[in-house]
């Protein structure tokens, strides 16, 4: 591990919609509009209401916000008798509990600050690390990143002028970088948590999927093993939890297991035909891969350096069976908290494409472009009408908040038994159970934006064709040029010979080469292969009381996805990220 700590330092990326009528036109809702924790039906609107008063935080984790709330003679329990199905007891776990999250000022990690503060704001704080040059200036990206966010809004009707008095109370902002030894904590800070935290939630990644090798691998997998090395000094520690991904099972095709990864595993390995002998195939060391990247920047030039980093980074990937960097260092950085953990336990959370809120706080909350938004963005604005991807495919997705419900059912259930040792993988995914199919989702976008279409900048409509799903990269990329062309109103500078004009042929060569990059980055995700198996999820929601599955629901089977794509997800893009830019005014 020596090794690790000589790897340049990088930051940590982690980089309310009411649910409209049928014949909707969609505009920026002016109000805050907040959500319960969840419904008894599959559908994602069925209880969205105004809140304009302010409600105790005893009653906020259990309120139904339905102006026709029925209560079911059923549902009551005689005072003083409690119930014998308790189920997990999540809220319980919460209770009181220190926590150290990394990675919470990303799109996740305030999801996640979110949900335990409303549902258990008698915890007992949240440290939360913090890259910044000193103290002050970690405060002020905690009061301007995670207390001024949207997403706590609901935070804010509930404590009202004590908002911040009630934050400040809980999180603790702390001067540190996973990227640093002993996370960059000053000696009396780290002694102090170290007989505090009772659990540590490692959400700080890098998910640039052809960042440097040499960034990818400081914070992907050196950060989570300078965490598991923190997390030996911390007296009290009940869970390492681990928010990974699902891809980190790389180029494994067919129903994919909630399996852990081991020191030197490959998928490369795996995926040789039976009957090779397997140990002639170099098994995957993860110090020598450092060491390698320490190794290959000598003697760089720096102007070359980001670029061979980066080259060199897919190429290790591939050889040992993933498809980027991203999720190769992801992979290496569970199988060094695999050989690392000792008597720790250990939940490893591996959800698939995480897009935004299905509920909670409220519905379409989401900040910043994830996966799949580019490429809806640019083809609601008119600007790409194909795409490099098999129509027949599956886009893996889950909402934020039914990955945050997931982490803390089992964050609960593991730090409550508390075995020693223990590892347990979760996939919070959807593709094996409630599959979105790429050409079902093509045509919920083409039925949306016609319903509902962008406007440009003279105020008009854009009217979009339905997306060519293209299964070639030529054939994309002849697709692309023809319709740069179109789109530019110039092909009549074109000379005798039928040859583009000079000035036709930059113009079109900028969208055309941007659209091209985004395919080359994302082909190995939209003709993946692979289905992610979720049995232990599943199993995680069986545990589960009735009012747990009602309060902390991560059923990915129920979610309607024409509903959630046009009338929660988008909408949410429109408003959070574009800010309601070619919208209805």
């Amino acid at each position: 591990m020596a090794a690790m700590g000589s790897l340049c330092s990088s930051s940590c990326i982690s980089k309310t919609v009411m649910k409209l009528s049928k014949n909707w036109r969609w505009c920026p809702p002016k109000k805050v509009y907040c959500q319960t924790s969840g419904t008894k039906s599959g559908n994602v609107s069925s209880v969205v209401t105004e809140r304009s008063s302010v409600i105790s935080s005893e009653t906020l984790g259990s309120l139904v916000l339905s102006p026709n709330a029925e209560i079911k003679v059923k549902d009551l329990v005689p005072y003083g008798q409690s119930r014998h199905d308790d189920g997990i007891g999540i809220t319980k776990f919460l209770r009181g509990k220190a926590f150290l999250i990394t990675g919470a000022t990303g799109f996740l990690g305030k999801v996640l600050i979110e949900k335990i503060l409303r549902t258990a704001p008698d915890v007992n704080k949240i440290f939360i690390l913090i890259k910044a040059k000193n103290k002050e200036v970690a405060m002020q990206r905690l009061k301007n990143e995670i207390l001024n966010a949207d997403i706590f809004n609901c935070l804010k009707q509930v404590h009202g002028k004590s908002y911040q008095t009630f934050m400040l109370s809980k999180l603790v902002p702390l001067l540190g970088n996973v990227c640093e030894a002993n996370l960059g904590i000053d000696e009396d800070t780290a002694n102090m948590m170290a007989k505090e935290v009772d659990v540590i939630v490692n959400s700080a990644a890098n998910t640039t999927f052809d960042e440097r090798y040499d960034i990818s691998l400081d914070i992907n997998t050196g950060g989570p093993s300078r965490l598991m090395n923190f997390a030996k000094q911390c007296r009290n520690l009940k869970l390492f939890l681990q928010v990974s991904t699902a891809y980190v099972n790389g180029q494994r095709q067919g129903r994919i297991m909630e399996k852990a990864f081991g020191i030197g595993d490959s998928i490369a390995r795996e995926n040789l035909l039976s009957g090779v002998n397997q140990s002639s195939f170099p098994s995957l060391n993860v110090e020598d891969e450092i060491k390698l990247v320490l190794e290959s920047k000598q003697g760089l030039e720096d102007n070359s350096v980001a670029q061979k980093m980066k080259e060199l980074g897919l190429r290790r990937a591939n050889k040992f069976g993933w498809q980027d960097t991203y999720v190769f260092t992801k992979a290496m950085g569970e199988m060094m908290i695999d050989s690392m953990r000792g008597d720790i336990p250990v939940v490893i959370i591996r959800p698939s494409v995480i897009e935004s809120t299905y509920k909670e706080p409220f519905p379409g909350w989401m900040e910043g472009s994830r996966m799949m938004d580019p490429i809806i963005l640019y083809y609601g604005k008119g600007q790409l009408t194909g795409f490099l991807v098999d129509p027949n495919g599956v886009l893996d997705v889950v909402p934020a908040d039914m990955v945050v419900n997931a982490t803390l059912a089992a964050m609960a259930k593991h730090g409550t038994e508390g075995k020693p040792g223990s590892s347990s993988v979760y996939q919070v995914a959807s593709s094996a159970v409630n599959p979105l199919v790429f050409k079902d989702l093509a045509r919920m976008l083409f039925e949306h934006f016609n319903r509902s279409p962008y406007i440009d900048s003279k105020g008009r409509p854009i009217h979009v064709p339905k997306m060519s799903l293209l299964r070639s990269m030529e054939d994309l990329s002849s697709h692309l040029w023809r319709d740069a062309i179109n789109r530019s109103g110039l092909t009549d500078l074109t000379d005798p010979n039928g040859k583009l004009s000079r000035k036709l042929e930059n113009i079109c060569r900028k969208s055309v080469e941007q659209a091209k990059y985004l395919a080359n980055i994302y082909e190995p995700y939209t003709f993946y292969g692979g289905r992610f198996d979720n049995s232990n999820t599943q199993r995680l929601m069986e545990c589960m009381s009735k009012e747990e599955r009602w309060q902390f629901g991560f059923d990915v089977e129920s979610i309607d996805w024409k509903d959630y794509i046009s009338n929660v997800h988008i909408p949410g893009l429109r408003k959070h990220v574009m800010k309601g830019r070619g919208s209805c005014s």
